[in-house]
This record gives structure tokens, C-alpha cells and sequence, in this order.
């Protein structure tokens, strides 16, 4: 197994497969209606714009195997050291320590780009993650009820927080 920094053209499809089947299987995601290739390079081209990471673990066939990245918390300009991240792993390789590897690589991207909040919403249902989460030094900042609704039923949404140490000197403006 190796750590890259996906691309639209090297992974854009198995990234569109893993989305699809959390939005079509889970509630990972609070979609209904799986997203298109098309969606995937305006993904991509968000997460390029914004300097926001996409990085992935592949097996030595190159297969990805799952991705982690974060974009921005909120579109307002005091949020500027706030980013709101995702992690997916393929669901034939969870439960195979990929996803602590993945989401460390991007706490330390966070901390590489001055980032001070890292927040997760995650579905209260979906303890592994939490459980994640919690390892990894996230904590519980909040739960909005019955956020979604989703496989006939209402969803609770969590919110996790990692307060980083950077930047050393934040500013306003």
C-alpha cells in the first residue's frame, strides 16, 4: 500500500465508486442520487482552486483503495483556519487500518497549510468513524437531530473537532 495525491485523470472513477456507493449503501453521505463524472471534475476543480488535498491509499496494483481530503468549513472569511474533511474507504478494504493512515496524512497537511479547526460530520449512527475520530484526538462538538432524511428515517448529524496548533500567527482580513 502507498499514500499519492489523487488526480482527476488517475482516480477520478474510483473516487466517483467509492461516493457512489456511500451515497447508494450508507449514510455517509446525506445524498440520494449517485453523482456523475461530470461532478468529479468540478470536485476536483474545487479542491484545486482552494489548494485542498485529495490523498489516497492504492494497493501495489495501483487500485485506490480510499481517499481523505477537506475543503473549506464555511464560505465566510473568518473562517479562513477552518476546513471541513471526508474520508471513504472502499468498502471491500475498511476495517484494514487504511483510514487512521489517511486521515494522520491529513492532519498534517492541515498543520502544513496553518489550519487551526479540522471539522468532521459525521452520521451519529456511524460509531466507527466516531471511534476514529476520538483516536485520532477529535472531539465531540455538537449533534444537530434529525439534520436528514434518509432510508425512511430521520438522521442525527455529529459534529467532531481536532483544535491544531498552527497557525503561529493568525491575522484577520
Amino acid at each position: 500500500m502507498k499514500i499519492v495525491t489523487c488526480t482527476l485523470d488517475a482516480h477520478g472513477a474510483a473516487i466517483l465508486d467509492i461516493f457512489n456507493d456511500a451515497i447508494l449503501n450508507t449514510t455517509a453521505l446525506y445524498d440520494y442520487k449517485p453523482r456523475t463524472a461530470q461532478s468529479m471534475t468540478e470536485w476536483f476543480e474545487v479542491k484545486r482552486a482552494g489548494d485542498f488535498p485529495v490523498i489516497g491509499a492504492v494497493n501495489d496494483d495501483g487500485v485506490l483503495l480510499g481517499f481523505a481530503s477537506y475543503g473549506k468549513f464555511r464560505p465566510h472569511a473568518a473562517y479562513k483556519y477552518s476546513v471541513e474533511h471526508s474520508i471513504y474507504i472502499h468498502h471491500k478494504h475498511r476495517g484494514k487500518g487504511l483510514a487512521p493512515l489517511l486521515m494522520q496524512q491529513l492532519i498534517d497537511a492541515a498543520r502544513q497549510q496553518n489550519y487551526h479547526l479540522m471539522v468532521g460530520g459525521i452520521d451519529a449512527t456511524n460509531t466507527t468513524s466516531i471511534r476514529l475520530h476520538e483516536k485520532l484526538g477529535f472531539t465531540h462538538a455538537g449533534t444537530i437531530s434529525q439534520a436528514g432524511f434518509k432510508f425512511g428515517r430521520w438522521l442525527d448529524l455529529a459534529f467532531y473537532q481536532l483544535i491544531l496548533e498552527t497557525p503561529a500567527q493568525p491575522a484577520d482580513g
